[in-house]
């Protein structure tokens, strides 16, 4: 018979919750595990691509439960921000309450996908008892000097009214809603990520248990530069210092280029007849810059009107402006060597500027005039003064070190990141708890008057302005340090400000006099596994980094880095596109529950493929995983009826038929095991399982209604339990159900996974090819189906492999089983 899954869900759900199976109250001397799936934006109804990042999380808990941790698993609600504000103006309501009718909807449906979140934990970051400590680590980032206000070019969304971080324009877009983006100035409030800049770059490399592509984004981002600011001159003999990683490049510099945004545009332009024309021309390519055109779109720009002196051979060169130099990397500033770079190679063809070859790939001279595309190799320095005929790489070294001691450059480490900007012109965020006072200056909120409560307004539409620059009550108030009258800043906080801690405030939720208890912190960081989208690899958690680092500066975390691991699953498509309501491609995940149960729904999802990778989602999966399912509940229900012997059964008593059955069982186990254990792929573990309840049949088929034998129906039994025990964390609702049916007491998560012996699975041997960096090196025999850990010993140790593996580093290995073990070395 197939089983009831509306009643066993019903049943199982209650006794979790009423016994606190997954609570880490309940024992509090095992070994931590802290596993967090991001929390998500309260959007409404979720659909089956939503469920693979919490289905995985809630897997990942109770496998690590069942190992013997207590698991932290916590979720929360991500609810202040443009998008919550956009969806509340479009369906006409408050964005609160959009908000909250979400929250409730969203957390009903998690609910019935069995996700076993510890609910007493639920934070959520648009209440007072939240954004109150939110409030206060912008205090904390204002007092250590890391919080200011300044006027500054910034990027701004005219759809959403509002100033966008540099991380939030995408190809020249606003990442929420596809607008072109644009420039504007404005006094606004910055972090100081910058000061972290070095430290955030270098412990990239720590972070082993991270994706190698989000390492790279982050790198990217940070975009840490070694080179030399050169101090070139104006005819008037101000300094104009020029950053180039190229200092072996300086004889050929025949021009320079300022940036459009050059904060000392004015200024330099002071005399110039050009001025107006000049500054005419950067107001225009603000605009374009903001909208970030691709690499190859044609390069313009103008002459100023004014010359630089080179510093190594007093060269007059021309001083341009052009959009195709950024201003907020280096000094605003460039020399142009055509010759050596494409960039400045097509402006100078453009506008017919000089071209000077100074490296040479034999160091014989060349006319430059002759040139199809820039040289950007390595060669020998020519037309380059004291510097002619030694190798580029050692010029580079000799130059700068003509620079700093002649004053007239000096070594600089740049970085491509900027200061974060915070300020925020509407109105669903977290206030920024300062105040303005025409004698004081800027004051800060006391921590005895937080949180600044958000006003309940009624017009919230963006205009340009925050819309609580409309709230007289809010705005006019006292100034805390001398009683005068003040006024409110009306700006909010980028939401990313509320998601960078909010993994401390989990460890205690409900503390009212700090935003996380200290000794909490202590036990439970770093975050061991982190889940989540790769759309999160530079915003969300290189703000979390750099939040963390002020948080442990403070003595509050011993921990510099949050998260120790990180997976980023792929996603879940369909018709070959990511799912989505504009689209019209969802699955809705509460018919397909309704309709087959929670466990169904879980284990297509789980089978659907590799965990980080896309994958395209198809109804036929889930009939697939009903069928398993109702098999796997029919074998239990007909072996629950056997009479067994106490016990594991006697390998040594079996028959070799019997024997080949329970191999099976084990060999699943350490398939199992090392399949989710090692790589996380629940995929090819479900599959495994799968293999030992085929095999199952194959010895006791339903058309054959006779009992086996007793030896048989032992090692049918501890099959049974082997497969159920393997399949808990994915299916397990249906396993706490079989479980009681084997005649076990509940909870199975209360009970650890089923040992493998490496003695029953020996079985004849097999040769195994070894390969070394793609060579073969070697054939070894090994047991019939040994496992990965044991074939790379035997590798090691067997004399004709092993020596192509001594002494080297083992980057990675992959195993095929009974054929191949393979080896990638450095």
């Amino acid at each position: 018979m197939d089983y009831n899954f509306e009643d066993v869900e019903a049943r199982w759900r209650k006794y979790w919750d009423e016994n606190g199976t997954f609570s880490v109250e309940k024992h509090p001397e095992k070994p931590k595990y802290y596993c967090l799936v991001m929390f998500p934006y309260p959007s409404g109804d979720l659909h089956v691509g939503h469920g693979r990042n919490y289905i995985l999380g809630d897997a990942l808990m109770r496998w690590k439960t069942k190992e013997g941790f207590k698991v932290m698993f916590p979720i929360g609600w991500d609810a202040f921000g443009l998008p919550a504000e956009n969806c509340a103006i479009k369906q006409k309501i408050h964005p609160r309450d959009w908000t909250f009718q979400n929250i409730e909807r969203m957390r009903e449906q998690l609910q019935g996908w069995g996700i076993g979140f510890d609910w007493p934990r639920e934070v959520t970051t648009c209440k007072p008892d939240y954004y109150k400590w939110t409030q206060l680590l912008f205090l904390w980032m204002y007092r250590k000097g890391l919080a200011y206000r300044k006027e500054a070019a910034v990027n701004w969304c005219p759809a959403c009214a509002t100033v966008l971080a540099n991380e939030q324009v995408v190809a020249g877009l606003c990442e929420r809603c596809d607008t072109p983006a644009d420039m504007k100035r404005l006094e606004q409030w910055f972090f100081r990520i910058t000061d972290y800049a070095e430290e955030l770059w270098k412990d990239v490399e720590t972070l082993d248990a991270w994706p190698e592509r989000v390492r790279m984004m982050q790198r990217n981002w940070i975009g840490r530069s070694e080179g030399v600011d050169i101090f070139f001159k104006l005819d008037d003999g101000r300094d104009l210092p020029c950053f180039t990683t190229r200092q072996d490049t300086i004889y050929g510099a025949t021009y320079a280029v300022l940036s459009p945004d050059h904060p000392d545009l004015e200024a330099i332009l002071e005399g110039s007849s050009e001025k107006a024309a000049v500054l005419e021309f950067a107001a225009g390519a603000r605009a374009k810059t903001a909208q970030k055109q691709p690499d190859d779109t044609e390069k313009e720009g103008v002459f100023t009107g004014k010359y630089l002196i080179n510093p190594m051979n007093d060269e007059r060169i021309p001083l341009w402006i052009a959009d195709y130099v950024v201003g907020g990397y280096g000094t605003g500033a460039i020399m142009a060597v055509p010759a050596h770079d494409q960039r400045d190679f097509e402006f100078a063809k453009k506008y017919g500027l000089p071209i000077r070859l100074v490296i040479s790939p034999d160091g014989k001279l060349r006319d430059a005039g002759l040139l199809e595309e820039a040289f950007t190799g390595d060669g020998i320095q020519v037309n380059s003064g004291p510097f002619d005929g030694i190798g580029n790489r050692e010029a580079m070294a000799g130059i700068a070190d003509h620079m700093e001691e002649e004053g007239k450059g000096k070594r600089t480490v740049r970085y491509r990141l900027r200061d974060w900007l915070i300020s925020r012109q509407r109105y669903w965020g977290t206030p920024i708890p300062i105040v303005y006072c025409e004698t004081c200056g800027i004051v800060e909120v006391p921590e005895e008057d937080l949180p600044v409560l958000l006003p309940d307004v009624e017009e919230f539409k963006p205009t340009g302005e925050s819309p609580l620059a409309g709230v007289r009550e809010f705005v006019e108030t006292s100034c805390p340090r001398c009683g005068g009258p003040a006024r409110r800043e009306t700006d909010t906080m980028d939401t990313f400000v509320d998601s960078t801690w909010y993994y401390l405030r989990y460890l205690t939720p409900h503390k009212e006099e700090h935003p996380f208890g200290i000794k909490e912190a202590a036990e439970w960081l770093p975050v061991d596994m982190y889940i989540g989208g790769v759309e999160h690899a530079i915003l969300h958690l290189l703000y979390s980094r750099f939040v963390a680092r002020v948080i442990a500066d403070m003595g509050l975390i011993a921990c510099r880095e949050p998260f120790e691991s990180l997976f980023t699953q792929g996603m879940i498509c369909k018709d070959g596109a990511k799912m989505s309501k504009s689209k019209g491609n969802t699955v809705s995940a509460d018919d397909l529950i309704a309709k087959v149960g929670t466990d169904a729904v879980r284990l297509s999802t789980l089978f659907v493929g590799p965990p980080e990778k896309d994958v395209e989602w198809k109804n036929k999966g889930v009939e697939g995983a009903v069928r398993f399912i109702n098999r796997l509940w029919r074998m239990v229900d007909r072996v629950s009826a056997l009479r067994t012997r106490p016990g594991p059964p006697d390998p040594d008593r079996l028959s070799e038929e019997n024997l080949a059955l329970l191999r099976k069982s084990h060999w699943a186990a350490r398939k199992v095991l090392e399949d989710i254990g090692e790589r996380f792929h629940f995929n090819t573990a479900i599959s495994a399982v799968m293999e030992l309840v085929n095999e199952m049949y194959r010895y006791w088929p339903e058309t054959e209604e006779a009992p086996p034998s007793d030896d048989t129906a032992d090692v049918l039994k501890a099959c049974a339990e082997t497969a159920v025990n393997l399949l808990a964390p994915m299916i397990p609702y249906v396993c706490e159900e079989m479980w009681t049916l084997l005649g076990h007491k509940p909870s199975i998560f209360e009970v650890p996974f089923p040992e493998w012996s490496k003695e029953i699975l020996k079985t004849d041997l097999v040769t195994v090819v070894v390969q070394v960096n793609g060579k073969v090196r070697a054939n070894i025999e090994v047991p019939a189906g040994a496992g990965k850990e044991e074939v790379e010993e035997l590798a090691k140790q067997d004399p004709s492999g092993g020596k192509w593996l001594e002494g080297k580093s083992i980057r990675k290995s992959i195993y095929v089983e009974d054929k191949l073990i393979s080896f990638v070395v450095s």
